[in-house]
């Protein structure tokens, strides 16, 4: 029994093993038998060798003398047919169709209505077969809404491009600008505990009441030279709307007279003009490249209440100092989708301020502030490059906003060294909307 270690080490599957590893296992075994008989303990050796259980050895052992008594050759191949175990459940997939989508919004509610096990339908979105789908909810848009939208699309090309091929504007004159909420936290929040922590406690008086501050942002596209070295970061500044005051009362945080920092909760028309004509126009003025100081700079703004008229006489007298020309303008009604800042620098934004977790307003801003400083240029002038896609796609949507934002791999781009300043569009489509714009 001392040479069984001699055995090879072989890796076998418990649940099937094939033919040739039944052999190797059949040959081992009557290796050491005299007489048709095994030694004692043979079996759990060879077992342990084989890395399988013991009852499969006698198994295959007792098939081969059951060959041999019958009076036929050794058998000891697998019995399994081509395919063994549980059958697959077959499911007319078709049927997802006719089910309402109301009630396909997850894995319980369709298993009902399909009357399917939740773990076969688990298996089978994994498999790819049934598609997993996020819907995000998008501007009702009225048919003037959409004419807006067209009309806001084809001003945006160059005109000196319409007769030949249509191509948009750089967009290097345009200042996006829009206001976000940014909370202290978030309703749920999750964290990553060690398995002897106990379970955080976050309270608040009301969940309609967490800490948050109004921020304007104001952006404009980056300039690089022929080499992408940045000259014009074009992040003209975030501004939150906030002011100091003196505490009235002492408290175990402070003593009374010291200045507090506090959110303007309500932002009209007047607290806006202010922030334009104290922050954004000076910030403007101080930031932008002075190549491009005679030409006119359009500041776009949505349709809030509380934004300007284009025609604001304070304003105009603010905007038009120290040789500037600033005009203000409105983007399309409904449309995020037609600002940089909408369509998806203030989610880059939030993402990093998240992970300061701050304790108070002032590290509140203090956060945003540098989320907004850290976001790479590049990552702002891929934005502007988003914007004339999805103006390429609702001039395809007729002025609709039906679309997935499209995709052209811009870091792939990049480092072929290949990305385009604008984008083109098809002269047929350009022809096909003006048609239906005169129509």
């Amino acid at each position: 029994m001392d040479n069984h270690t001699s055995f090879q080490n072989y890796e076998i599957s418990r649940k099937k093993l094939t033919n040739q590893q039944r052999q190797a296992i059949f040959e081992a075994l009557l290796q050491y038998s005299y007489g048709g008989q095994l030694e004692r303990g043979l079996t759990k050796v060879i077992a342990t060798q084989f890395k399988i259980s013991t009852r499969t050895v006698q198994r295959i052992w007792e098939r081969a003398k059951s060959s041999i008594i019958n009076g036929g050759s050794v058998d000891i191949s697998r019995r399994f047919p081509k395919r063994a175990g549980r059958k697959r459940v077959e499911i007319d997939f078709s049927t997802i169709m006719e089910i309402p989508l109301r009630c396909r919004t997850n894995i319980r509610s369709l298993s009902t209505k399909m009357k399917v096990a939740k773990s076969t339908l688990h298996r089978r979105i994994k498999e790819g077969v049934i598609k997993a789908h996020s819907n995000a909810l998008k501007p009702h848009l009225t048919d003037d809404n959409k004419l807006v939208r067209l009309k806001f699309c084809l001003s945006m090309l160059q005109q000196e491009s319409l007769n030949d091929a249509p191509v948009f504007e750089n967009m290097f004159n345009m200042v996006h600008i829009d206001e976000k909420w940014f909370y202290m936290t978030k309703e749920s929040e999750k964290y990553y505990l060690h398995p002897e922590e106990e379970h955080p406690m976050r309270t608040c008086r009301s969940k309609k009441f967490i800490v948050k501050v109004m921020f304007l942002a104001a952006v404009a596209r980056p300039r690089f030279d022929c080499s992408r070295n940045k000259h014009f970061d074009g992040k003209i500044g975030i501004f939150p709307f906030a002011f100091k005051e003196p505490a009235k009362r002492n408290s175990k945080n402070r003593v009374a007279g010291t200045l507090e920092t506090k959110p303007i909760l309500s932002v009209t028309k007047e607290v806006y003009r202010r922030c334009l004509i104290d922050n954004v126009l000076p910030a403007i003025r101080a930031k932008w490249p002075q190549s491009n100081v005679i030409s006119p700079i359009f500041i776009q703004q949505d349709n809030a209440k509380p934004h300007i008229d284009p025609m604001d006489v304070e304003f105009i007298e603010a905007a038009t100092r120290e040789g500037f020309d600033i005009r203000l303008s409105f983007q399309p009604p409904n449309s995020p989708d037609m600002n940089v800042l909408d369509l998806g620098y203030f989610r880059a934004i939030q993402s990093l301020q998240h992970q300061e977790a701050p304790n108070s307003i002032d590290e509140l801003i203090s956060a945003v502030e540098k989320s907004f400083d850290e976001l790479s240029s590049e990552s702002l002038n891929n934005v502007f490059l988003t914007l004339q896609l999805c103006m390429l796609e609702v001039m395809k949507n007729c002025g609709g906003n039906n679309y997935k934002v499209p995709h052209i791999g811009k870091q792939r781009l990049i480092r072929d060294g290949n990305l385009p300043l604008q984008i083109g569009c098809d002269k047929e489509l350009i022809d096909k909307i003006i048609h239906y714009l005169q129509a």
